[in-house]
This record gives structure tokens, C-alpha cells and sequence, in this order.
């Protein structure tokens, strides 16, 4: 359910494309214009655009196993290349509006979990590895089949799952949302701001920007969710010159009524040149030798199923929101979309910045009426400039962007009607899909525990031959993931 109105003056005609651009990118064929694809390109940047600010914290905050670190600014710089590049070539090769940039929760992966047990170069190249045997899937044609296995109600599950899933990811960046901190002495995990109350001056441009926003989408307002994004970015940079509010954290204390991650404030120093010393820094071999077979094993095994299966659900979710699946639930160019994702997770390795792959954020740009690749031109130059002008890409703070999120959820939720569920056997998988990607903080999570009790309750009720084989194999994969902890402890 997308928001954007139709522009003013003569609507495209899917028949007769304008030129040869025109034709090329489907524009007027999906019934867009260039002025909806430029907004939804910025919408989209805006709202992932954090990703050059927190991948380098995450990944420059750990130490590999010979205790050495990455250079910060470097991670920043490759972080926006990549992103950059495999964003435009999504746009041109998959002609689909999905961006593409480091990947969160692989990176926090790679970070902690893969870097002590070997040298960054060597946990580069176990990214490597899996991003090419993602694309020897694809060029197989067995990531397609995959897909296409998948139940037509599991795909509108997956796509609510992650409405949801990005509706809390944007309660929690603003801080909206906030794990308690005596969790463990209470039942309620989480719970709404400062101990209940909103009293910091970052909620409160967050709650504003977000009822802006809202209002200007019932009203059928043209770049609603962009005119949020940015009138909540002026009232934060406001907010900030006159209050004085400061980081989350200060001289490594925390500061609850801080801004989430970035501060508003308009920089200094514009243009800044890029430190590319990363780029090639990964070795494909020596970890294999360095910490036996099973450890890399077992680390391309969990990346492997993270990227599959999450990049699967983002691309039916994002197709969902632009009307652009077809009655299979299969979104146009399917294959070519997964390929340059798979290339997409070979070049972060590459790059020594993490798997790269598609971003959800990327429905506030399909919201805001981008229907096709043209859309991620626009996103990845911006990618590519923040390169040199890093310093004000850090002007919009997660407070602002944020708004977006939630109002993108909301959109993706209402697909939910079309689930039929009066059918449990279709029901319960879809409702265990749904909660389990928010309640998780994974996609992954909640396509796995779809497919699984999906082919339990098919077995149970005797219609076996109801189920693809496909899916068997890939229920058995799910099986194996959710059990790699036990898995690793034994072997």
C-alpha cells in the first residue's frame, strides 16, 4: 500500500515509454515518473543512511584475534563506497527499488563472534566465500526455486513480519521504546522512554516528527514521509543549538536523554577526503588452517542462511508495498535481484566492511512512490558523495529518521487482511512468522520458524505432497541453524 498521489500533469503511459531511459527502467510501465523516483531515492537514503556512522562503531570497536583493530574513518569511507556501488547496480542490473549497504546483526557477527577467532583479513574472506556460494545458488537457479517455493500467504507473512520488525527497530533507534535496565528482576523486558515517561528532548522531536509525518500521509501530502524525515531533522538541529542535549554517551558514561547516534548539528567541516586503505584487505584461505575446519564451517553455514533468507523476505515486503508482485508472489527480475545481492555480499567482504545486503528501509522509498531502479541511482550517488561529505551526512539524527520506520510499518502491516485465518495450517506459520522477526530482532528467525512449523503441520495433517520438496530440505536447513549452538558444543 503505497502512499504516494499521483503527480500532477499527464500520467505515464505504461504503453507509450518517453525514451529510451524511460524504456530501459520500466519507469512509465510500473506507472511511475522521475520526480517519485528522486524522492523515493532520498527517502531511502535518509532513513539507512546511519549505516556509515554505525557499521564503523561496530566493527571498529573489536579486535581481531591478534588484537589488532580497524582504522575507523576507513570503515566509514568503505562502508559508503560499497554501499554506493552495489545500490546503482541493483538499480541497473535488478531495476528494483532496494538498496543495499553493511548489513546489521552480520556485522555485529563478523565483529564478535568470527574476528577474535582469526585475523580480520581472514573473517573478511569467510564473507567472501559465502557471498560466492550465494551466487552459484542463484546462477543455478536454485535460490529462485527457493523462493518460489515459498507459500503465497508465507511471502504476505514475511512481508508483515518485517513491517513490524522495522515499526520497533524505529521505536527503539528514538529511544521511544527502551530495554529496562533491572530487566532480570521484573516481567517486562521493555518499556516507553525514561522509566516510563517521555522527558528528554530527543523523544519528544521524535514523537513531533513522527505525528507530522502521519498526518501529512492521511492527507495524501506528496513526500510525506521525506518532509518528515527533514522538518524533524530542522526541529532536532533547533532543538540541539538551543538545549544543548549532547550524545547518548559522553566521556564513555551514558547520557539516557541524548541523541541516539547522531547529533544534530550542522558540521564544521563539510568535505572530507576518504580513506580506501581497506579495500582488498581479506584472504580467503588462511582461516581455514589458522582455527581448524569446523569453526569457518559453521560461521559460512549461519552467514549463508542470514543472507538467503533475509534478502528473500525484504524483496517480496519491498515488491508487496509497491503492488510489483505477480500472483505467485514473485517480484519482476527475481534472479537478477538476487544476483547483485550475492555480489552485493562478496564486495563487503572485499571491502572489509561485512556482508552487504538489501535494506527494508528501502520501503520508505517504495512509500514515498519508487517503483524501479532509477530510484537506487539516486540512493547510491548520495552513498558515493557521503564518501566526501561524510560530515553532513551525520546532520540527521536517528530521532528523525526514524519516523519513517514507523510509518513504513504501519503500511506493511495492512497486507495482513489477505492471510486467511480461518486455515490454522497456514494461520499458525504466518502468526509464528510475524512475531517472531520483531520478538527476535530477525528476519531470518521468522521465516525459519514459518517454514518449520509450516512442514510439521503439513506432515501432521497427512498432505505431505502439499509441500514442495524444496522446502524440506530448506526446513531441515532452519532445523540446523537454530540448533548450530548445541551443534558446535558437541563437535
Amino acid at each position: 500500500m503505497a502512499i504516494a498521489p499521483p503527480d500532477n500533469g499527464t500520467p505515464p503511459d505504461p504503453a507509450h515509454p518517453r525514451n529510451g531511459f524511460d524504456r530501459f527502467f520500466e519507469i512509465s510501465a510500473r506507472g511511475s515518473t522521475m520526480s517519485r523516483e528522486v524522492r523515493g531515492g532520498l527517502a531511502t537514503f535518509f532513513t539507512m543512511a546511519y549505516i556509515v556512522v554505525l557499521n564503523p562503531l561496530i566493527l571498529g570497536g573489536a579486535v581481531d584475534g591478534d588484537g589488532k583493530k580497524l582504522s575507523i574513518p576507513a570503515i566509514a569511507a568503505a562502508t559508503a563506497l560499497v554501499a554506493g556501488l552495489m545500490t546503482m547496480l541493483m538499480g541497473v542490473v535488478g531495476r528494483f527499488p532496494m538498496a543495499l549497504a553493511a548489513g546489521l546483526g552480520v556485522n555485529a557477527l563478523v565483529a564478535y563472534e568470527i574476528a577474535p577467532e582469526m585475523t580480520w583479513a581472514d573473517a573478511m574472506g569467510l564473507v567472501v566465500i559465502e557471498g560466492v556460494i550465494i551466487a552459484v545458488l542463484v546462477l543455478t537457479g536454485l535460490r529462485t526455486a527457493v523462493f518460489r517455493s515459498v507459500p503465497t500467504q508465507m511471502k504476505t507473512a514475511i512481508g508483515v513480519g518485517i513491517g513490524l520488525f522495522l515499526t520497533i527497530i524505529g521505536l527503539v533507534d528514538a529511544g521511544f521504546v527502551r530495554r529496562i535496565p533491572d530487566a532480570a528482576n521484573t516481567t517486562v523486558p521493555v518499556g516507553l522512554g525514561i522509566n516510563g515517561k517521555i522527558v528528554s528532548w530527543p523523544m519528544l522531536v521524535f514523537v513531533v516528527g513522527l505525528l507530522v509525518t502521519l498526518v501529512l500521509v492521511v492527507r495524501r501530502v506528496r513526500g510525506a514521509i521525506l518532509i518528515g524525515i527533514l522538518a524533524s531533522t530542522v526541529l532536532a538541529i533547533v532543538v540541539e543549538a538551543v538545549a544543548n542535549v549532547g550524545p547518548s554517551f559522553v566521556d564513555g558514561k551514558p547520557n539516557p536523554k541524548g541523541w541516539s547516534l547522531n547529533v544534530p548539528e550542522l558540521p564544521g567541516q563539510i568535505v572530507d577526503v576518504p580513506d580506501l586503505s581497506l579495500l582488498g584487505n581479506f584472504n580467503v584461505l588462511n582461516s581455514w588452517s589458522r582455527a581448524g575446519w569446523l569453526v569457518p564451517l559453521m560461521f559460512v553455514f549461519t552467514l549463508l542462511i542470514t543472507d538467503f533468507f533475509d534478502t528473500m523476505g525484504t524483496m517480496v515486503a519491498i515488491g508487496q508495498e509497491g503492488s510489483m508482485l505477480d500472483e505467485q508472489g514473485t517480484p519482476p527480475r527475481a534472479k537478477e535481484i538476487l544476483l547483485v545481492d550475492s555480489i552485493a555480499a562478496a564486495a563487503g567482504g572485499a571491502a572489509s566492511v561485512s556482508s552487504n545486503t538489501s535494506y527494508i528501509e528501502s520501503a520508505a522509498g517504495v512509500a514515498e512512490g519508487a517503483r524501479t531502479g532509477v530510484a537506487n541511482l539516486v540512493t547510491g550517488a548520495l552513498f558515493l558523495l557521503a564518501m566526501f561529505l561524510a560530515p553532513l551526512s551525520l546532520v540527521v539524527p536517528f530521532e528523525a529518521a526514524s519516523t519513517a520506520l514507523v510509518v513504513v510499518g504501519f503500511l506493511m502491516m495492512t497486507a495482513v487482511r489477505t492471510i486467511d485465518w480461518t486455515d490454522y495450517e497456514i494461520a499458525i506459520p504466518a502468526f509464528l512468522t510475524i512475531t517472531l522477526m520483531p520478538f527476535t530482532y530477525s528476519i531470518s528467525n521468522g521465516i525459519g520458524a514459518g517454514i518449520i512449523s509450516y512442514v510439521v503441520l503439513k506432515l501432521a495433517k497427512g498432505k505431505a505432497r502439499d509441500v514442495h520438496p524444496l522446502l524440506y530440505g530448506v526446513a531441515v536447513l532452519f532445523v540446523l541453524y537454530f540448533l548450530r549452538g548445541p551443534i558446535e558444543s558437541v563437535l
